[in-house]
C-alpha cells in the first residue's frame, strides 16, 4: 500500500473541538491507554467523514486496525450526536432572535442497498435512501436535524412523526415548505397547486420560492461531507450521523 500527505479543507477550531470533546469523554470513563490520542482520533474521525475514505484507508493511515477505526469513528459520533441542538431549543432561539420564517425541507441521504429493499426506496428521489427533516434559517444556516426514517416516508408524515408541526404551532413560528407539506397546518407555508393559476397565485408562488431558495443551501452544507453522499454503513446510523454533522457544520461556520 501507497501513502502520501493530502489536506482536510477543515479549521483548526473543528479539529480543536472535537479533540476536547473525546479527551474529556476518555477522562470521564477513565480510558486505559490508546493506540491514538485524542487529537489523532479526533482527525481520524474527520478525515472519514468529510472526505468518505473508506475504514481500510484511514485505519491504513492512521496505523490502526479497521475495527480499531471504526470503535473510534462510532464514539466520536455518539459524542457529538449528543450535543446536537434540541427542537424546542432551536424554535425558541429563532423567537428570540426576530427570524421572520424558517425553511423547512426534507433530504435524502442515499444508502448503499438493493432493490428488494421497498421501505428504504424514495419513489420522488428514484434512490434508496433515508429520509431527513432539515430547520434553516433564512439564510441558509442549518438549525436543526431530525432523526431518520425509511426513504419511502413521505415528508409531511416525517414532520408529523417527530413532532415538528405541533411544536412549530406551539411557538406561533411562521416555516416555508415546499409542496410536499401540503395539509401541515396554518403556520406551513406552501406553494399554491394546480394548472392554470392565476396571476395573483403565480406570483406568490415566486415570491414563496425567492425567500425559500436559501433553505437549500442547509443541505448543500451538511453534504460537504462527503460520508452523507451515499452511505456504506447500516441506513439506521444516519439520522445520529447528521446530526453529528450538524455539530460539526455550525463549529466550523463559527
Amino acid at each position: 500500500m501507497l501513502f502520501y500527505r493530502a489536506a482536510l479543507s477543515l479549521s483548526s477550531r473543528t479539529l480543536s473541538y472535537l479533540s476536547d470533546l473525546i479527551r474529556r469523554h476518555r477522562k470521564k470513563i477513565r480510558s486505559p491507554w490508546r493506540r491514538l490520542n485524542a487529537g489523532q482520533q479526533a482527525l481520524l474521525v474527520l478525515v472519514h467523514l468529510r472526505k468518505d475514505e473508506t475504514l481500510t484507508e484511514v485505519a491504513a493511515g492512521f496505523g490502526v486496525g479497521v475495527a480499531t477505526a471504526w470503535r473510534y469513528i462510532r464514539e466520536a459520533i455518539a459524542l457529538l450526536a449528543a450535543r446536537a441542538p434540541r427542537l424546542d431549543t432551536v424554535l425558541r432561539a429563532a423567537r428570540r432572535a426576530g427570524y421572520p420564517y424558517l425553511v423547512l425541507d426534507g433530504t435524502l441521504i442515499p444508502i448503499d442497498r438493493v432493490a428488494a429493499d421497498r421501505p428504504y426506496y424514495s419513489g420522488k428521489h428514484k434512490k434508496h435512501g433515508m429520509n431527513i427533516q432539515v430547520l434553516a434559517a433564512p439564510d441558509g444556516t442549518p438549525l436543526w436535524a431530525s432523526g431518520s426514517l425509511p426513504g419511502s416516508v413521505h415528508d409531511l408524515k416525517a414532520a408529523r412523526i417527530w413532532g415538528i408541526l405541533r411544536r412549530l404551532n406551539a411557538s406561533d413560528l411562521i416555516v416555508l415548505a415546499d409542496k410536499g407539506y401540503v395539509g401541515a397546518g396554518e403556520h406551513v407555508r406552501v406553494p399554491y397547486k394546480g394548472r392554470n393559476k392565476p396571476v395573483s397565485q403565480k406570483a406568490a408562488n415566486a415570491a414563496h420560492a425567492k425567500l425559500r431558495a436559501p433553505g437549500e443551501r442547509a443541505h448543500a452544507q451538511l453534504k460537504t461531507w462527503r460520508i452523507l453522499r451515499k452511505l456504506r454503513c447500516c441506513p439506521l446510523l444516519a439520522g445520529q450521523l447528521v446530526k453529528a454533522i450538524l455539530v460539526l457544520q455550525l463549529r466550523e461556520a463559527g
